[in-house]
Formats: structure tokens, sequence, C-alpha cells
């Protein structure tokens, strides 16, 4: 069923909710089990937004520039504000760019390989959400999260090259991090970054194993198992290089004082 035949049949379920011929309760378990549309190659979830609060985002791997513009014509066509598309190589993002940037309001974040399309939203979460990098090698995945999170409409506080090899330049900015709501810690080598940021934060600590490091670090292995055994308290861990998921996670933190 595809956007049109969901918007007449939302309008008539709410029309029934309107005539008291269905409670509110039915009606909102109702629009919960609303059907996808299928593209053929993609099949999309267009009430994801009303099921878990954030709209479905596009995993861009993989995909061609010609794809992810059905996909997100689709998704803006339903109703969607802000399509999000992870992971999506400069060059069929620049082909997408040129061809419907004006029309749909794409654009593209190189470092984080993020591409944007629609609007970016109004910042509404209750605080700040601090990305913070042990070193400017970890740029890149730290960009995925802090675009991440910003299109899904956060305030970011990026502190890059803070790590603890010069523990002075994370002390710096001690105000920033006590005064943050979510902070992200991404870290490659021994990933201790976490844990020290931990202990002298009194918010969730999303930690970021990197994939960066010398021959033991095991492609980020030995950054996970580091952060997995935190001292600190208060630390989740996300994959290797999961920028996009410390994003997505630290954003739900951060809205959960707006929702009432």
């Amino acid at each position: 069923m595809g956007g049109a035949v969901d918007q007449r049949e939302t309008t008539r379920l709410l029309q029934q909710v309107a005539d008291g011929e269905i409670s509110v309760d039915d009606a909102v378990q109702s629009l919960r089990q609303a059907p996808i549309e299928d593209l053929g190659f993609a099949k999309l979830d267009l009430h994801r937004g009303l099921r878990q609060g954030i709209p479905e985002i596009v995993y861009g791997a993989g995909k061609t520039s010609e794809q992810v513009q059905q996909i997100t014509a689709a998704l803006l066509d339903a109703g969607q504000h802000t399509v999000i598309v992870t992971r999506f190589d400069l060059e069929p993002a620049l082909q997408l760019e040129q061809s419907t940037g004006e029309q749909v309001g794409f654009r593209y974040f190189p470092e984080a390989r993020i591409a944007v399309a629609g609007v970016l939203p109004i910042p509404d979460g209750v605080g700040k959400i601090v990305v913070a990098t042990g070193g400017t090698s970890d740029q890149a995945v730290a960009e995925e999260a802090a675009v991440t999170a910003e299109a899904l409409g956060n305030d970011v506080v990026r502190l890059y090259d803070v790590g603890v090899a010069g523990l002075h330049r994370l002390l710096a900015h001690t105000d920033e991090i006590m005064e943050a709501s979510v902070i992200i810690a991404l870290a490659g080598m021994e990933g201790a970054l976490a844990s020290v940021i931990a202990g002298l934060a009194d918010c969730p600590v999303i930690a970021v194993p990197t994939s960066i490091g010398y021959g033991a670090s095991f492609g980020g292995l030995a950054a996970l198992l580091t952060m997995l055994n935190s001292c600190a308290s208060g630390v989740s861990v996300v994959n290797i290089d999961n920028g996009f998921g410390a994003g997505y996670l630290a954003s739900m933190i951060n809205h959960l004082g707006v929702k009432k």
C-alpha cells in the first residue's frame, strides 16, 4: 500500500475516531500496524516514526544513486520531513546531489558519509550531546555520530583530539563534559577515553571503539574490550566504528525529557 492510499486510510480512521466509532487507543494500534511501500528493490516502513519516534533511516552502502533517489523521494512523498542516508559513498552521492539537490534539499557530508534530504530539524532535545574523540584519526566515525544526532534534532558539541595521552586536553573542556546530557566517546588504540570521561560526567556515556591503531589493536577489538570492561559506571558500548548507532542512541536519550 503506497503513501497516497495510506493517507486516505488514515483520514478514514481519524474520522471514525471523531465520530466515536472506534477508540483513540484502537486507532493508534491500527496506525502502528500500517503497511509498507514496496518499490520492488526495497520495502519502505512508512510508519516507523509513529512506532519508534524516529522515521526510517536508509543504509546507503551498496545502493546506487538511482535507488537512493527513489527511496528518498518515496519517503518524502509519504510525509517524512527528513531522510537520512548513512554510509553513502561520495560518487553516487554527488550524482544525486547534482540531479536532485535543489528539489529535495539534498546535501552530503563527505567525512560522515551521510546524506540528508528534506529539512534539517530545529534542535528540540533537552540538552546538548558532546562528541569526543581520542584522536583526529577517529574524526570520520565521530562525524557520522555528530551529523546523525544533528539530523535527528540535537545540539552537538564536538571535542576532537582530547585523548588520554594528553589528559590536559580533555580537562580543558570540563565544563562542556559536565553540562552534557549525553556524551559519545570515540577512541581506537586501547580505548581508554570512555572510562575517563565517564569518571567526570553525570550523564550517560556511549562508547564507540574505532578501528584506529597498530596491529595488536586488532581493528578496534582491543578498544571494544576495554570499553566493555570499563571500571566507570554509566558506559554503554556500540559496535566498532558504529558512529551512526551512537548518534541515534544519544538522540533517543536526549529526547526522553521531551516525551510526556
